[in-house]
């Protein structure tokens, strides 16, 4: 199995990034993992939403070089399913027993995710109806699906 973490932007804060290579390691057990951060494009003081979409659009381009067409993507957006861990632990285990052995994860930059990159996307997924700065929404990620591979392997996790 391989998850992939495709995000828009840079883990700045060191705690944060603590914790993204904690969560990181913990699921190279499972299988390969990556992380690939691809830059944020600078925006206008009040961008037009024409600017707006530009912008989405060039990142959607840099996330779409980087997904296969074997990949099994998830964007991850605000309308979303929002899944409880359980249940995302059983689905992720339902798609690799359909034969999907490459999972994408996909984290746009503060814009969102551009209509192509949502086009090519399996399926949308939402951390919460709140929203969480990116850096924290990479970890709580990270951390979700190690918590499905752990219940997924039938072992405790704490609650």
């Amino acid at each position: 199995m391989s998850f992939t973490l495709i995000a828009v932007g840079k883990m700045k804060e060191k705690p944060y990034r603590a914790m993204a290579d904690e969560y990181l390691k913990r699921l190279s057990r499972f299988g390969k993992v990556e992380e690939i951060e691809l830059p944020d494009l600078p925006e206008p003081q009040d961008p037009s939403p024409a600017q707006e979409r530009q912008i989405k659009e060039k990142e959607g381009e840099a996330i779409l070089q980087k997904i296969r067409p074997t990949d099994y993507v998830i964007a991850l957006t605000i309308p979303g399913k929002q899944w409880a861990s359980p249940d995302m632990s059983q689905h992720l285990s339902t798609l690799m027993e359909r034969g999907y052995s490459s999972i994408v994860f996909v984290i746009g930059g503060s814009l969102g995710l551009s209509d192509k990159v949502i086009a090519r996307a399996n399926e949308e997924m939402s951390m919460s109806k709140m929203t969480f700065p990116h850096q924290l929404a990479r970890v709580m990620l990270l951390e979700q699906v190690y918590r499905s591979m752990k219940i997924r392997a039938g072992e405790r996790y704490h609650k």
